[in-house]
Parts: structure tokens; sequence; C-alpha cells
């Protein structure tokens, strides 16, 4: 049998352009070498499903550092708004939360893959589970089905390419589909890490003296050998027993990565601001306020609650003021110091976690070799990309998915056109 469109890979763009293309009328088979479908979708967003993000298409495009302005065509076709609609139409109230992040009612990803399964069964789509690809098959320019690592071959009028990227391999992305694209004639760009927590040598880090801090609300950011800021991330992080993670220093990582390839020294800067509204003098006055009040308790208790604790008596340390000084002990120069460091402490992280361990895979297939509007091969002429295998790559926060519904749609309605 020859399908209409053969769709290789089950996870949320190639469950996209499942629905897209049979909702078109297309007869179509989708393979995936897992033993279900949607498994990098059921653990998204913490398990819950961050489903899309409702920011205008502007405020999008930004938080998809990586090409995101490829996508512009794209959403005008569809977009945010389209992907909300559609899992309402299939029966899953969404919600929206902080920073436009949308996700189910019921906090559950799995109701998102279900409602997903049950649409492209409606639609007729076959499913073919446990069935490993070991190439597509070219012939005259054209992509005419798949061979499988068993030797049996599937015919199509179309292929698209669904498979992810580097990251999170346990659901399944691997890696695979490089070496497709590659056949088809495809550039893949330099694939790295992103969204990935960053490691550091720091001795602080090593003893652990920080480990399972969390810090709400600060700037991180990534400096240049001459100081300035690279880019700074306002969000929580954490320290771990390697470095550090948590929202921004996962947002900041992409750009680390970037600096580490410049860099001679084999670091990169970066600089924590506990208090990103206030500037060093206001908080030196503030800190004046605070001691002043009670001149003979020592300091690691006057100010206690005014800044994490363990954080309080580390920048202490940090500025060479022992715990137990009272304020008349203390010189302004020495509580200028400790206010420098409260504005902007600065160590050195020496890379990040492997691809393995990274949320999103930067880097992929080209853009330039994809039509913007369809997710058409440039190369070949009824093959389609779709989701983390091309050079698209965005934020945490309903981003990436975003980019996976909507190059998945486009995908898979076009391939059914064809």
């Amino acid at each position: 049998m020859e399908y209409d469109v053969l769709i290789i890979g089950g996870g949320p763009s190639g469950l996209m352009a499942a629905v897209a293309s049979a909702s078109n009328g297309a007869s179509v088979l989708l393979v995936d070498k897992g033993n279900k479908l949607g498994r990098k979708l059921a653990i998204s967003g913490g398990g819950r499903c961050n489903v899309t993000n409702r920011l205008p298409i502007e405020e999008i495009i930004k938080h998809v550092p990586g090409n995101g302005k490829f996508l512009y065509s794209a959403f005008h076709i569809f977009n945010n708004e389209d992907i909300i609609a559609f899992f309402e139409g299939l029966g899953i109230r969404l919600k929206e939360e902080d920073h436009g992040r949308m996700f189910p009612v019921n906090d559950k990803a799995q109701s998102v893959v279900d409602a997903m399964l049950k649409k492209i069964n409606e639609l007729g789509v076959e499913i073919r589970t446990n069935t490993e690809v070991k190439k597509v098959i070219y012939e005259d320019q054209q992509a005419k089905g798949i061979q499988l690592k068993n030797g049996e071959k599937l015919y199509s009028r179309a292929v698209i390419i669904a498979v992810g990227g580097k990251s999170v391999p346990h659901t399944g992305s691997t890696g695979d589909g490089y070496a497709w694209a590659k056949d088809a004639g495809h550039t893949i760009t330099q694939l790295y890490p992103t969204e990935v927590p960053l490691t550091s040598d720091e001795t602080f880090i090593k003893e652990k003296t920080l480990q399972g801090l969390s810090l709400r609300d600060v700037a991180l950011s990534v400096l240049k050998p001459n100081g300035k800021p690279i880019i700074t991330h306002r969000m929580d992080m954490i320290f771990t027993h390697l470095g550090i993670s948590g929202p921004a220093a996962l947002r900041c990582s992409q750009f680390v990565v970037k600096a580490m390839k410049k860099s001679n020294e084999g670091y990169v800067t970066m600089k924590i601001d506990l208090m990103p509204d206030k500037n060093t003098e206001e908080i030196f006055q503030e800190l004046l306020a605070i001691l002043k009040n009670d001149p003979k308790k020592a300091i690691k208790n006057s100010l206690k609650g005014w800044i994490p604790e363990r954080y309080l008596h580390f920048l202490l340390e940090q500025s060479d003021i022992s715990l137990d000084t009272v304020y008349t002990q203390l010189s302004h120069a020495s509580l200028r110091d400790f206010a420098n460091l409260v504005k902007g402490f600065t160590f050195n992280v020496n890379g990040t976690l492997p691809i393995e361990k990274a949320f999103v895979t930067g880097g992929g297939i080209s853009t330039k070799e994809v039509e913007p509007k369809t997710m058409r091969s440039k190369c070949v002429p009824n093959l389609y990309f779709c989701g983390e295998i091309l050079d698209i790559h965005g934020y945490t926060g309903g981003y990436n998915i975003t980019c996976a519904f909507v190059t998945g749609h486009l995908a898979g309605t076009n391939a059914a056109k064809d």
C-alpha cells in the first residue's frame, strides 16, 4: 500500500502533523520507534503540559532566540491562538498562568496526549509503534517512503520527518533524523544544548556551600570579557552540586555555550544581581539604616530575613566580614563592598551539562533550506520537516511546544495537499 503521507515521529509536532494531514483528506501512516506516542508531550511542563503561550506574536518571536523570525509567515497561517482553539475543540479546557503560559485546567499532560491520540484515531490515521526507521528512500529527487531497520519498505507520496533533536533522549529524540536530512542534501547546523543547567569549578560550588539554595526574582547575566552583559534574564535560579540551574540559568545557557566558543580562558563570567530594582547606593543606605537601628547586634542577626540566610552568610564571608561583627566595628568601605556583592556577585562557569541533559536542542536543519510557509524541503519537494529537528529553539515557557505545533500543522497540511 502507498500512503499519501508518512510521518516519522510521534512527538508534539508529529501528532499535530498527523491531525492536519488526515483532516485534509490524506491517508496517513505515523511510525515511531518507541512503544507509545506522545512521550515528550506527557512530561512537558513538569507533567502538566504547557501547550502554548498566549503572549502576542511579537513577544513569542522574541522568546524564540534560535531563528524565531523564520516563523513569522507560519504564525500568519497557524498561531498560538489557533493552538488554544484546537485543544479546546478537543475538549481540553485551558487556563492561563504567569507570563502567558497555557495549561490544561486539570494539570494533566496525559489528558492532552490522550485527546490528540483520540483525534488521530477518529481521523483514521494508521499508527505503528516499536517501528524503527533505517532511512528515508529517495529516488529521482523525490522521497518515496522509508526503509525500516527490519528491511521492510513503506511507500508514500510525501514524507514528514518529526523525530526531534538530541535532547531528552529517553523520549526517543536521539538525533536519527539528521542523517536522513543530510541524505536529501540538507545542511545540519552545529548542534548544542540549550535550556540546560550550567557547570562551574568555583570552590564554593565544589564544596557545595550553596547547593540547593534558591534565589527568587534575581537578574542573572552572562558577561563579555569587558564586564558588560551579553544577556540578562530576571527569573529564579538555584545553586546545584555542579553549578547553577533554574529558569534564569536555563535561559542563559545558550549564551554561555556561544560565549565559551569565543573564550580563550576556558570559562565565562556570570553575575547575580539579588536586587534588580535597587542601585548599589540604595542598598548601602538600606544596610546602614538596618544596622544603625541596633548597633550592638551581630550583623548576621541584624540582617536575618533581609536576604536568604545562607546567601547572606556567604556574601559576608566573601566581603571578609565576620558574621559576629557589629555595626560599630564595621567600616563603611567594607559595607560598600558587601552592598556591591548583593548588587553584583560574579563567578565563573565552564560550560553546561551535555545535550542529552538539555531540555532543548540548539541547531538542526538549516531554516534557509526549508520553505517558511509550508515546512517543505527546498532540496526534495515532497519532504517536510517539523519540530525540534529544525534549527529553531526557544526558551522554556510554552515557546518550543508552540513552534512544534505550528510547524507540525503546516507540514501536515501541505504534505496532504501534495
